[in-house]
């Protein structure tokens, strides 16, 4: 997990956001139903936890780094270890609703949630995988903006 979190989040640049970046990948393999940034950070520092969610909160949304790059980084990493079991044969793109209980994240708006099985407040994104049929990888990610979002100029 070292090894693969240094090619991952090496390139983040600035060491503070490497060291954030990393415990919140450790954050989100820990134990624990909930895995937004306030439960993780006393999870992972119990004694700090205000400082620890701070950093957290800080690579999550205000540090400025490149999604595309951090996606070919894992690529990098993981396509090799995939195709050691095969070729590459399938591209799957799929949609994940992500159910939300407020209004604030970017793009939640009342629309069908896969995960719920109905309508409800959630946000979406489109992915696409490569696979085998050994594994698959997410290789892009992009959140899906509703009307009501892209509409809206205070939202944008």
């Amino acid at each position: 997990m070292e090894a693969y979190l240094d090619a991952v989040v090496g390139g983040l640049g600035h060491a503070r956001r490497t060291a954030s970046a990393r415990a919140y990948c450790t954050g989100l393999l820990l134990p624990g139903e909930r895995k937004s940034i306030e439960p993780m950070a006393a999870r992972l520092d119990p004694a700090h936890v205000q400082a620890k969610h701070q950093s957290l909160h800080h690579v999550v949304a205000q540090a400025e780094w490149d999604d595309a790059a951090l996606l070919a980084a894992v690529r990098a990493e993981v396509l090799p270890a995939i195709e050691r079991h095969g070729q590459i044969t399938y591209w799957i793109v799929d949609d994940t609703g992500f159910p939300k209980q407020g209004k604030h994240s970017v793009g939640v708006t009342r629309q069908y949630c896969g995960q719920l099985g109905k309508q409800d407040n959630c946000q979406v994104a489109v992915s696409l995988s490569v696979a085998n049929d050994h594994a698959s990888l997410p290789v892009a990610y992009q959140l899906f903006l509703p009307e009501v979002w892209t509409a809206a100029r205070q939202s944008r």
